[in-house]
């Protein structure tokens, strides 16, 4: 698969679970007004379980073969996660509390400002592919 195709389905996942983590954090802060950031932490977590999911089986599915899942959601867990959840609550604390945005609108920035890592990180690391040893096993390679 090309990178480009790969991108365009990361960024289609992104999008979803853009909309997943907004309504969870709409729903979390409701639920405890006034704690934006703990509510974006928990939003965050769960939209990264979302996400590894949906890019497992869509964005790198081509990729499961002969990788251990576990390797792979410790891997995406770690690096997106890493990202979404310092980048996030960083943007948000300046955003919110600094600009006096909306917890929405600041979070929706955050995401976006986040994406173009994850995605390298994904696509080098978390779901990188695995080196051939033998030439007749390898699938051929795309662009």
């Amino acid at each position: 698969m090309s990178t480009f195709i790969r991108w365009c389905r990361f960024n289609l996942v992104g999008a979803i679970g853009m909309v997943f983590q907004l309504a969870v954090l709409a729903l979390f802060n409701w639920c405890a007004p006034g704690h934006y950031l703990l509510a974006t932490t928990a939003a965050i977590e769960l939209t990264l379980l979302h996400n590894f999911v949906w890019h497992l089986n869509y964005t790198w599915r081509d990729r499961r073969e002969g990788s251990a899942l576990l390797r792979q959601l410790v891997r995406f867990h770690t690096a997106n996660g890493l990202v979404s959840m310092v980048g996030n609550l960083a943007i948000m604390r300046v955003l919110v509390r600094e600009a006096h945005l909306p917890v929405l609108v600041a979070n929706s920035m955050a995401i976006l400002v986040c994406s173009s890592v994850n995605f390298c990180l994904g696509h080098e690391w978390a779901f990188a592919a695995r080196p051939c040893h033998a030439p007749l096993e390898c699938p051929p390679r795309s662009a």
